[in-house]
């Protein structure tokens, strides 16, 4: 869940030499804090980005369409579909793999930077670098934090509070506030849960139903493929998110 982030972006400061990162010092989630640059830098075999394999797989396919009658280029379609399939889930499982830390370490690490109840983790993709984004409520329960994991390292590049100033998700936040603070299952703990699956990439709440009584985790295993699971937020039973059949 993301609210619209009014806190102007926080500039890079890490210095990044023989493979490691050093952070600056952070300041408080008032104030501008220094962001670091992630250690992790996913690319595929010959060094261009995934991004970049897709957009030489779309100039291949025009080429294509411009030889082929409509039964070779359906045929193209087909061998695209699955070529960029692959290359997803390459991606899936180089970015899974390059990530040592895992969500419940980095969930721990941002709670330790930000006391509170953490709502959602991700491990993302920024500009070439993985980090975990780490969406944590204050102990007001009111106030939503965004902090910044490294997931080579553990440390901390960078934190934000999140606002919503017109009031849109107001009563959402409160919901899904109330919903974490009461469970007896923590986002940790439910990637702890859901780990046995496949390393996990994603935590978050389920809110779409009338009544907040889960947490989505995403696991991804060693190929790359993805999966969706349901942890109960009070007794911490995993069963299949059936939802995204």
């Amino acid at each position: 869940m993301k609210r619209n982030i009014v806190i102007a972006t926080i500039a890079a400061a890490a210095l990044v030499s023989g493979g490691t990162a050093t952070a600056f010092a952070l300041g408080g989630d008032d104030e501008p804090s220094a962001a670091g640059k992630s250690s992790v830098q996913v690319k595929d075999d010959d060094g261009r980005t995934f991004d970049d394999r897709d957009d030489a797989y779309d100039d291949d396919r025009d080429d294509q369409d411009d030889r082929n009658d409509a039964r070779e280029d359906a045929r193209e379609d087909a061998r695209e579909d699955a070529r960029e399939a692959r290359g997803d889930k390459a991606e899936n499982a180089a970015e899974a793999k390059g990530a040592k830390v895992s969500a419940a370490e980095a969930i721990a690490a941002a709670l330790k930077a930000t006391p509170g109840a953490a709502v959602s983790a991700d491990l993302d993709d920024d500009n070439g670098g993985l980090v975990w984004d780490v969406d944590v409520v204050g102990k007001d329960g009111r106030t939503w934090h965004s902090v910044q994991i490294d997931p080579g390292t553990g440390t901390v590049l960078g934190s934000h509070v999140e606002r919503d100033d017109d009031g849109d998700d107001a009563a959402e936040d409160a919901r899904v506030a109330a919903a974490v603070k009461g469970a007896s299952v923590s986002a940790g703990e439910a990637a702890k849960a859901a780990g046995g699956k496949g390393a996990v990439t994603s935590v978050d709440v389920d809110d779409d139903a009338a009544r907040v009584g889960s947490w989505n985790v995403e696991t991804t295993s060693a190929d790359g493929t993805e999966s969706h699971w349901n942890v109960d937020l009070n007794t911490g039973k995993v069963t299949v998110d059936r939802t995204d059949d």
